[in-house]
């Protein structure tokens, strides 16, 4: 098996860790990159298990510059990058009437301009490559969206739109792009909640169980592997039957 180098971003966080041990557990070859900013104590701990094959990058990815420089970082190490996984993102929920507008911008600069940036900078190894994967992580609010997210819910849509348009754009030179959008899954996202907003968040799911974040981390290795190669521009929804 040849060797694959994959970037995770948010790595510090739940998904983010699920997914770099679903990449880690899939093959001994696959090299992984967790992009973290300001914490990182967790990818720091998932690097120094895997020594050799899973290291940290500093990443801020609201920045071009940022972004740069850790592909660099990668490249001179591997000279190749193979996968791009989008999951950084934050939430600022509010009411639209009230919500300050650094928190729109703040919102639509994690999870959309993010993202933009993110595919921007790998891209031009990608297609001197003429192969790659991007996994956006969007959301189900993104196509389902509640009241007091419509900075989140907006960035989100963006996201999906985003990537059906630029995988349209690349199919031809051995590029896929394709969105995931989680539903409830049991991460530090869903720890802020009250035992009573809890249940009501549950009684919303048929299955009536929250989503694992090894159940996400399943599908965005899967839209990563050789078998995905005729997937592209897709969105799939994983939320125990919401919609």
């Amino acid at each position: 098996m040849s060797l694959r180098v994959i970037l995770i971003t948010g790595a510090n966080g739940g998904l983010g860790q699920a997914t770099a041990q679903a990449f880690l557990q899939e093959s001994p070859t696959n090299h992984i990159w967790l992009g973290v900013y300001t914490h990182r104590e967790h990818a720091d701990k998932l690097a120094n298990e895997n020594p050799g094959r899973c290291f940290c990058v500093s990443l801020d990815v609201t920045r071009p510059d940022s972004w740069k420089q850790a592909v660099a970082e990668i490249l001179a190490r591997h000279n190749r990058l193979d996968v791009l996984v989008n999951n950084a993102g934050n939430h600022q929920d509010a009411l639209l009437a009230m919500m300050p507008p650094d928190s729109w911008r703040r919102v639509l600069a994690t999870n959309l301009d993010g993202v933009f940036h993110g595919c921007q900078a790998v891209l031009p190894t990608m297609i001197s490559q003429r192969s790659g994967r991007i996994i956006n992580i969007a959301s189900l609010s993104a196509l389902l969206a509640p009241a007091g997210q419509t900075n989140y819910a907006a960035a989100k849509a963006g996201v999906i739109a985003l990537t059906q348009s630029l995988a349209k754009e690349v199919c031809r030179i051995g590029i896929t792009v394709n969105a995931v959008c989680p539903g409830y899954v049991d991460t530090e996202a869903l720890a802020v909640l009250g035992e009573v907003e809890r249940q009501r968040a549950l009684e919303r799911i048929p299955m009536r169980r929250f989503g694992q974040p090894c159940e996400i981390a399943a599908a965005i290795r899967f839209f990563a592997c050789a078998e995905a190669g005729y997937i592209t521009g897709s969105t799939l929804k994983i939320d125990g039957g919401i919609f």
